[in-house]
């Protein structure tokens, strides 16, 4: 297989003024979100990235996606190096984040045809693409709506099909899920999976174990910045659960830790 996604070492840290630490509950001035971070990813997988609340996934996909810079380390993605040349890899790729924020004034048709447009999408293609998606994620029927007068799950709807606009082949999704109900989740997850059939690569970061085991290839645990399994990324094909397997690393991740640290 071919490597479309190689993260070596990456290490983030922020710095928080007095008032933000006491509200993120961190001690003194500085967090550690990521500590030489390394994964890799092939190319028509869906690769998870599994963690607790905090453990640096969202930061780790904000520097995939060129939002924010790491302190050191390299992320490729096709060999293009994402800190080197960011407009190449915006290009390439698809990226649906909690941080998303779209304007609310506008509507999801207008919101489409903007970030089509602005992915220089021909409007043919694009009308096609919007027809299929809005169809496929059922937004036709608010199609002409404010996206403030939305529910929270529709919302999560019209970002992710906004996200994909341009019908990249790399795609990354932070908790793609979050704020829908039972229905909705399963709409997402199977159209994950129908991506994956039309060979998109997809990285996913996620907290939720039934979700990977569905439909992920391969996943990789992340607590303090940190993979807990780098030399055996896990398959989840595998006999044991993803829960079982997740606490058995950060079980003994702990205990090594405890060891080294009395």
């Amino acid at each position: 297989m071919n490597e479309i996604l190689s993260v070596v070492n990456l290490t983030k840290t922020f710095r928080f003024t007095e008032k933000q630490g006491r509200f993120f509950r961190v001690g003194g001035e500085k967090k550690k979100a990521l500590d030489k971070l390394s994964f890799s990813v092939n190319e028509g997988e869906i690769f998870g990235l599994m963690g607790p609340n905090g453990a640096g996934k969202t930061t780790a996909m904000r520097i995939i996606s060129t939002q924010i810079k790491s302190d050191s380390g390299d992320v490729f993605v096709d060999g293009i190096n994402v800190r080197e040349f960011p407009l190449k890899i915006r290009r390439k790729i698809g990226f649906l984040s909690l941080d998303l924020k779209l304007e609310e004034f506008f509507t999801p048709s207008y919101l489409f045809d903007f970030f089509s447009a602005l992915r220089e999408v021909p409007e043919k293609q694009a009308r096609e693409r919007k027809e299929r998606l809005f169809h496929r994620f059922g937004v036709n029927e608010y199609a002409n709506e404010r996206f403030s007068v939305l529910s929270s799950g529709m919302k999560q709807k019209v970002s992710l099909v906004v996200s994909i606009a341009h019908d990249p082949q790399f795609i990354i999704f932070d908790e793609p899920t979050n704020g829908l109900d039972i229905l909705a989740a399963r709409a997402v997850s199977d159209f994950l999976l129908e991506l994956k059939k039309q060979g998109k690569t997809i990285v996913l970061a996620t907290h939720i174990f039934n979700l990977a085991e569905k439909i992920c290839d391969r996943v990789g645990f992340i607590v303090n910045g940190r993979i807990l399994n780098p030399d055996t990324l896990c398959e989840t094909s595998g006999t044991s659960s993803l829960e079982d397997m997740f606490f058995s690393f950060y079980d003994r991740c702990d205990r090594s830790c405890k060891e080294s640290n009395p």
